[in-house]
């Protein structure tokens, strides 16, 4: 049996969830990529015990997570089960349901029907009776938002999870869902989004702005765009990449000559910070008041340890910041 490291909590920033009384730690650790079927399962252990027993207190899924859909929180549930029920009370566990989960009518998008089920199924497959952060996982233009806001109020009021949140929403959106949800009192408390340096989506479409009106917390994912802000495509793309190996969300044709100057320029930066410019990307972003932790994803521990790294220094001068702006677009 798994024993966590007793100083665990010596080694990590937490900081709170916007206006309410939860704090996530500045680094989580998303279950998005390495946890499905294709994974080494003793590694998986690996990262959930080093990511623990250095204070990274939140692990963050969906339903769709794997491949295939539904085997990371099979995975991850194994792990709970065997290692880490002792702790449960420590940890915040997050997952959601929004995107394409099974066939029919009824697995996919925003519907009581489909993210109450849905659920139903994370928690049987974790082997829990709650998680602590249910998201509805993207915007459903053809289901009335008051039905989807319902389906979360009924969520938490039945116990399956702690607090609500939601995902891949912009700002005008935001403000509605926050204020049928302010209405029904129910604890609404965090937003993710993919937020990075070279993707600032987030600042365009209100996002970001109205998190800080409503006091939400916002959580970041893909805060190293997938990979394109480390070392590791300075010289070429490595066969192992996940350009190579997937190519969903990063592509062949995004890593162009142009990109590569102005990711080692970046890199500049970040070497007279002392970072490396995976840390300083991090780093970047926990400099934001509004951003309360960054979920970061790893094949192997040592990746962790090192994303840990960035929440050591997170102060920017005017220049630093002005540099990475002009770099980023």
């Amino acid at each position: 049996m798994y024993t966590a490291d007793d100083r665990r909590y010596e080694r990590m920033t937490y900081n709170r969830c916007g206006r309410s009384g939860l704090k996530l730690p500045a680094v989580s650790l998303g279950l998005w990529h390495n946890f499905g079927d294709t994974g080494v399962y003793s590694n998986m252990e690996e990262m959930c015990f080093t990511a623990f027993d250095h204070g990274i207190t939140h692990f963050d899924l969906a339903n769709n997570y794997g491949p295939k859909p539904g085997s990371a929180e099979s995975n991850f549930g194994k792990i709970l089960k065997e290692h880490f029920l002792p702790y449960r009370d420590e940890m915040i566990i997050s997952t959601k349901a929004g995107y394409d989960m099974w066939p029919g009518p009824y697995g996919d998008h925003g519907s009581r029907k489909y993210l109450i089920a849905s659920l139903d199924q994370s928690l049987q497959r974790m082997g829990l009776d709650y998680v602590d952060i249910f998201y509805h996982h993207r915007m459903d233009p053809e289901t009335p938002l008051e039905e989807t806001m319902l389906a979360l109020d009924q969520i938490v009021r039945s116990g399956k999870a702690l607090y609500a949140g939601l995902s891949n929403y912009d700002g005008p959106t935001l403000q509605k869902a926050a204020a049928i949800l302010d209405d029904l009192h129910v604890p609404f408390i965090i937003n993710q989004n993919r937020y990075n340096i070279l993707n600032r989506t987030v600042e365009k479409n209100g996002l970001l702005e109205m998190t800080k009106k409503t006091g939400k917390g916002l959580i970041t994912f893909s805060p190293l765009a997938q990979g394109l802000l480390t070392d590791r495509y300075f010289l070429g793309i490595p066969a192992d990449s996940r350009v190579r190996t997937d190519g969903r969300f990063l592509r062949e044709d995004q890593i162009q000559p142009e990109m590569i100057e102005r990711l080692k320029a970046l890199n500049e930066i970040a070497e007279s910070r002392g970072q490396s410019l995976a840390e300083m990307a991090l780093a970047w972003l926990l400099h934001h008041d509004a951003v309360t932790s960054v979920l970061v994803g790893a094949s192997r521990p040592a990746q962790i340890l090192a994303n840990i790294k960035a929440a050591e220094n997170t102060s920017f001068t005017a220049d630093e910041l002005a540099a990475i702006d002009r770099l980023s677009k």
